[in-house]
């Protein structure tokens, strides 16, 4: 009997220090995969630009499609309103005509990849060929050199960032999505997504050839600057040293990042 209870308790302590072992190599696997999170911490483009000027930029990707950019042109020459088109090689080898007449009015250029690929789907190599194709072809259809590259389809990864800002290039997202690709809003619904999303230091995503994009843009600019917002392009928005982007990818001064608590920082 006595053997018994003294293998039971044998029993129970073998149990409770498998238990205790089993617990602390969790908590250690729980550590160890915090810090890991915490090593590869997710990098972010300019969604928007902190400040408390009333300055906001109206962005145009352009990918496919040419037949509604003039009269984009037309309307933005309308309000005196200078925009960045974001232009892809497989545009501009159709229409380069056209990238020349955007030069031309005075809107900046800027990058959008050559063949509009997933980029957090390709190398680091691949990612710098886009950077590198995109960039030689504005240069020699335009003239311009293009200092921002925004991401097709607004994807990225650690990588890519890390390749667009080795390069010496901006990595520009948007705030105000216009929603102007999809054909089943109409050019109100265009106007009301950015009208009621005004906001100091706003980008706003648009693209050249969508069906209501000039409709809605003719109502869209001049309520904005009725409500005391002045229009620059996206190179002017944005702080070009000294500054942080915080993880809701909004671009501030040093000193404003200083005084942000680490909940504001958090996604």
């Amino acid at each position: 009997m006595k053997r018994k209870t003294l293998r039971m308790a044998v029993v129970v302590m073998m149990v409770a220090i498998a238990g205790f072992c089993a617990g602390w190599c969790l908590e250690q696997s729980s550590v160890t995969s915090s810090m890991t999170i915490a090593a590869e911490e997710k990098e972010v483009p300019v969604y928007f630009v902190e400040t408390d000027e009333k300055k906001i930029a109206i962005s145009f990707d352009a990918a496919w499609g040419c037949e509604r950019t003039e009269k984009i042109l037309d309307t933005l020459e309308k309000y005196n309103v200078k925009a960045t088109f974001f232009l892809t090689n497989i545009w501009l080898d159709d229409y380069p005509e056209m990238a020349k007449k955007i030069a031309t009015a005075g809107h900046e250029i800027a990058m959008h990849s050559v063949s509009h690929p997933h980029m957090s789907q390709i190398s680091a190599e691949e990612v710098a060929r886009e950077l590198d194709g995109n960039y030689q072809r504005i240069v020699e259809v335009t003239g311009y050199t293009p200092e921002l590259f925004r991401f097709p389809f607004g994807e990225y990864d650690n990588k890519s960032i890390d390749v667009v800002r080795a390069k010496g290039f901006y990595p520009i997202q948007w705030s105000i999505d216009s929603l102007d690709w999809m054909e089943s809003k109409t050019a109100g619904d265009l106007i009301d997504r950015v009208t009621l999303g005004l906001h100091p230091g706003a980008i706003i995503l648009c693209h050249n050839n969508g069906t209501y994009t000039a409709e809605a843009i003719d109502v869209i600019i001049p309520y904005a600057q009725q409500q005391g917002y002045q229009f620059v392009p996206v190179g002017e928005l944005i702080y070009r040293d000294a500054y942080q982007v915080n993880r809701q990818g909004i671009q501030q001064k040093p000193e404003t990042a200083e005084k942000t608590t680490e909940s504001q920082m958090t996604r």
